[in-house]
């Protein structure tokens, strides 16, 4: 990977310079100033090589999006001909259809940016519904989805030497089955029902959870009820211990409080968004993805 520059900006800072050191690249900062009137002021190096990988993972994304739009102007008017996006955490992937008369197709909307901005987008399990495939999402050159799974498998064999994993929704179960077949644990996925943003309902299949040293696995924590909810059934149910990992953090307002109160012992997630339970990094796995784009 010669000629080849890392960018980002100083809120992944940590990150992109682990990327860099497993990618041995150099990096280098954008410069963001905020106005007081809520608008964005970056710069970007100049002199540039035809190659840069800009990093950024996109939690709180909406002045993000708009910075990201700054910075490939500037940085193809400096000399960058390919322009690669690494966004461990993707926004906007979930409002895949207009579930109700005039809401906004939030993925065609910003999918469609996003390929337009950018030459390659690479990201680590994007919360997809209907289309399977990123690039369905997002109609870049390369559009590539990794899987914190196998990152996570491993921290779970350093940290445990049995347990039962549990995915607190349908939509976990991929992630909890293949990481269970990966480390040979056993593995159990809840029911969820929501009715609000901050309402859900869960409930767990039946079987025997007395003594069993729970895992609850999820691709991301939001508002944290759905793993507190689980949590506290599991432990209803005689599990001795519950503990948490997520692959995107994004704990919102008191989720990660709710989520401690509710009985869960040790939470840990990804550094795909910088939290202070980063416990897994993500930089191997997203090294070895633009290994494969170049």
């Amino acid at each position: 990977m010669d000629s080849v520059l890392i960018v980002g900006f100083e809120d992944y800072h940590a990150q992109a310079q682990a990327l860099c050191a497993a990618l041995q690249l150099d990096y280098q900062e954008i410069r963001l100033h905020g106005f007081p009137d809520g608008e964005s002021l970056v710069q970007v190096p100049v002199d540039l090589p035809a190659h840069v990988v800009l990093v950024r993972s996109l939690n709180q994304p909406n002045n993000k999006l708009i910075e990201l739009l700054l910075s490939v102007s500037a940085l193809r008017r400096h000399g960058a001909r390919r322009i690669t996006l690494v966004a461990p955490y993707l926004c906007y992937m979930r409002q895949d259809a207009e579930n109700h008369p005039g809401e906004a197709v939030s993925q065609q909307v910003i999918g469609q940016l996003l390929a337009d901005s950018f030459d390659d987008v690479i990201t680590v399990d994007p919360h997809l519904h209907r289309v399977r495939r990123l690039v369905q999402a997002i109609p870049a050159r390369h559009a590539l989805a990794v899987t914190a799974a196998g990152e996570i498998g491993q921290f779970l064999k350093q940290k445990y030497t049995d347990g039962l994993l549990v995915g607190p929704d349908c939509e976990s179960e991929q992630w909890v089955s293949e990481i269970a077949t990966a480390v040979g644990f056993s593995y159990a996925v809840a029911n969820k029902v929501r009715s609000g943003d901050k309402q859900v309902a869960v409930s767990l299949p039946e079987r025997d959870y007395a003594g069993q040293h729970a895992i609850l696995i999820d691709d991301m924590a939001s508002t944290g009820r759905t793993l507190a909810q689980a949590a506290e059934k599991l432990l209803q149910g005689g599990a001795r211990q519950v503990d948490a990992v997520v692959t995107h953090p994004l704990f919102c307002s008191d989720a990660e409080q709710v989520i401690r109160q509710s009985g869960v012992t040790h939470i840990w997630s990804t550094d795909s968004i910088a939290h202070s339970t980063n416990a897994i990094s993500m930089a191997n796995v997203l090294a070895d993805a633009l290994r494969q784009i170049t």
